[in-house]
């Protein structure tokens, strides 16, 4: 078992950066296993490009213990977005019920495959203020809907969903779960979803080109391989005829991944999997609320939910309209990497978050504050 001390010891940006909701910067295990791999690939010893491709089976075992989902149900992804455009894609018919408020990732997947297979509908769910509640997908929920999408956190709001809540309301409709901003810091019961997918450039620090999707064996029945090519098949490098997709996850795959890739994920899920991601979640859980104290003490308003229960590593401080470029214009002054929206600012901590860059962020709302 490593620490949360030796796990937060492993970050290192400069003191500031408080925007893992849009990237995390490489932790040094990934680091050293990206410079690692690239040395075998410059080298090229024999036997060690088939070796490089073991990283895959690697991958999926670092993704089934963070999950739940047995590796063969896991193919690796290049991003998310992909992972969403093969779950929506795949549909079959009937109707997909998801807010319009979600991340483009997955509105753009929903509709994209609406057009183009035409065979499913997106239905908009009215929420309150992005937050999808149980509550609001059983008022809406009808007959005609075969699938609903939802963020495991949203992206704006900071809102972690119920969704073994939401996975009782929907019944036995496919839930599938875009859970990039809170793998790897969310103890989510992943195993209630029928598709899972995330990207590890965020809260996990793997880069980017990395990713999965879970498949339950419901999903893997009922959806289907639109985009499956040579490697999708389980049959090798066969030639001279085209074979049916597998019978699996893989069969959600198009070519060989990058190896380098897989492997920088595979050791920033080993490293989430040491310290164990309920560690993690408390120590960014203390961090938010201190965060969150901050704000008050300075008379920033806090959009978010206040509830831990409800919020993963965002805070959301939404001033009045004409007092934002305040803020922006503080944050930047005294060094504090933030994510800038039309109307707020959100603050995305983690577990390596240190006092340091806690008090940047005091000095920037000292500014704030005395200029309004």
């Amino acid at each position: 078992m490593t620490t949360i001390e030796e796990f937060a010891a492993g970050f290192g940006e400069e003191p500031g950066y408080l925007d893992y909701g849009r990237v995390g910067p490489l932790s040094a295990a990934v680091r050293a296993e990206l410079l690692g791999q690239y040395e075998v690939l410059a080298k090229a010893r024999f036997g060690t490009i088939e070796r490089m491709h073991a990283e895959n089976e690697r991958v999926r075992e670092a993704v089934s213990a963070l999950t739940g989902f047995p590796a063969g149900q896991i193919a690796f992804q290049p991003n998310a977005s992909t992972g969403l455009m093969h779950a929506a894609f795949g549909l079959t018919g009937g109707e997909v019920l998801l807010s319009a408020g979600e991340f483009p990732s997955v509105t753009y997947a929903a509709v994209r495959a609406a057009q183009a297979m035409r065979v499913v509908t997106p239905v908009w769910l009215e929420t309150d203020h992005g937050r999808v509640t149980p509550a609001q997908l059983k008022e809406q929920i009808t007959d005609t809907t075969s699938a609903v999408m939802v963020s495991l956190v949203d992206s704006r709001t900071g809102y972690l969903a119920d969704i073994d809540g939401i996975r009782q309301v929907i019944g036995d409709r496919l839930l599938i779960v875009d859970a990039i901003q809170g793998f790897g810091v969310v103890d989510a019961p992943y195993e209630v979803a029928d598709v899972v997918v995330s990207g590890g450039q965020k809260w996990t620090r793997a880069g980017w080109g990395t990713g999965f999707l879970a498949l339950s064996e419901r999903a893997i029945e009922h959806l289907t391989p639109v985009f499956s090519g040579w490697v999708g098949t389980g049959a090798g490098e066969l030639w001279d005829e085209v074979v049916d997709p597998a019978r699996d996850a893989s069969a959600f795959t198009v070519s060989n991944a990058d190896p380098v890739a897989e492997a920088r994920f595979a050791a920033a899920l080993e490293e989430t999997a040491a310290v164990g991601v309920a560690a993690i979640s408390a120590a960014i859980s203390d961090l938010a609320e201190q965060v969150i104290d901050l704000a008050d003490e300075f008379a920033v308003p806090v959009a978010s939910s206040r509830n831990a229960a409800e919020r993963a590593g965002i805070v959301v401080l939404e001033p009045l309209p004409e007092q934002l470029t305040v803020l922006t214009a503080s944050l930047f002054n005294h060094g504090v990497t933030a994510k800038i929206r039309a109307t707020s600012a959100r603050i995305s901590v983690h577990a390596g978050t240190t006092e340091e860059t806690l008090d940047m962020l005091r000095a920037a709302l000292t500014s704030y504050a005395s200029a309004t």
